[in-house]
């Protein structure tokens, strides 16, 4: 069997990974378990998930050697992903495996924050780069219902020993729902501004064939961006470019501006920037960098679509080459867009914590 630790910076004489719409493709997501210690309701569906079997996980070093080929081939950032990457076992042992590869710039990493107490210095140490937490609601009540198992108190907990070990950056996310936190979407930017966190809020998606999805709780990117606003007295929202925030994937970032001190309003007076990812109602397919490495080794090369193909095989009978070689042949089909539907149908039969978000 080829020794899939081989090198492959060969692979990158043959240019960069460009899709059939002209995209340049620089980023993988790569989930590292298809398990979480909470439920949260729009990426479980009440029915649950079939887990993949442990057998079928990739081991850490095959997921640094199919990394290794993607930076031979352009990528230069990678975010581990989950169901909840912190349950993965010895997670920082992978991030120092990815660390060590020459190229990759950036290692994000996306988790519930209720492990963070206890691994945010290691994953710092091993070399995690930058942090998405999820947090939806400010209300212990709201938040234990929509995690199922959550404990706010724990999160926050873990999003302090976040700011304290040193990440680069770190960033909220909101999952903004109807009915549900509509109400809080200011209050919750504004208590990540007096931290220093940059808050995002998330358009629902029809995940799992729409069963995780009810029916007239979007809230479009729109009335997101009004509802923050909403929050302080003469304020308007201005597009901006990121600045530090702004990672490599999805989100358009805005600002808001006022004639008044909206800092003083807030308690903090650092620019009140906050992202918007919004594939419903404001589509970025054609901005689209990236694919997803699920944990049994299928790239996916669109969250909104099933099909999926097999890189585990490829790496453990043929090496790098073969790899790359079944990369190509997967991008060569990656679509110009999804058919995400705002009635909340069109989505792939997959449930978000089996990909990653």
């Amino acid at each position: 069997m080829p020794d899939p630790l081989v090198s492959a910076e060969p692979l990158a004489a043959a240019g960069r990974l460009i899709d059939p719409q002209a995209r340049v493709v620089d980023y993988l997501r790569i989930s590292v378990t298809d398990r979480c210690n909470y439920g949260c309701t729009y990426c479980i569906p009440d029915g649950g998930v079939a887990h993949a079997a442990r057998p079928d996980l990739l081991s850490f070093e095959e997921t640094a050697a199919l990394v290794s080929v993607f930076v031979g081939l352009g990528v230069r950032r990678v975010r581990l992903t989950g169901g909840e990457p912190t349950v993965r076992r010895d997670l920082a042992t992978l991030v120092r495996l990815l660390r060590a590869l020459p190229g990759l710039d950036d290692i994000a990493l996306s988790t519930n924050g209720h492990l963070l107490p206890e691994l945010a210095v290691p994953l710092r140490a091993a070399g995690v780069d930058r942090l998405n937490i999820s947090l939806d609601s400010l209300d212990a009540e709201r938040f234990q219902r929509i995690t199922r198992r959550g404990d706010l108190a724990r999160v926050v907990a873990g999003i302090d020993a976040a700011r304290a070990a040193g990440f680069a950056s770190i960033k909220l996310n909101t999952v903004a729902i109807r009915g549900f936190n509509d109400d809080e979407l200011a209050g919750i930017a504004g208590w990540a501004w007096q931290r220093g966190l940059v808050p995002r809020f998330i358009e629902q998606m029809p995940m799992a064939s729409g069963l995780a999805t009810v029916p007239g709780a979007l809230l479009p990117a729109a009335e997101i961006r009004a509802r923050v606003a909403a929050g302080w007295s003469g304020a308007r929202v201005i597009d901006d470019d990121g600045g530090a925030a702004r990672g490599a994937g999805p989100a358009r970032y805005f600002r808001l501006v006022s004639d008044d001190a909206i800092g003083e309003a807030s308690g903090d007076a650092a620019p009140r920037r906050f992202g918007v990812i919004s594939p419903m109602t404001e589509h970025f397919c054609d901005t689209c960098n990236r694919l997803r490495l699920s944990t049994t080794g299928a790239l996916h090369t669109c969250l909104a679509y099933d099909d999926a193909v097999d890189l585990r095989d490829p790496l453990r009978k043929g090496g790098p080459e073969a790899v790359a070689r079944t990369i190509r042949q997967a991008l060569a089909g990656k679509r110009a867009g999804h058919t995400f539907d705002l009635i909340g149908i069109g989505g792939p039969r997959k449930a978000m914590v089996q990909i990653g978000g």
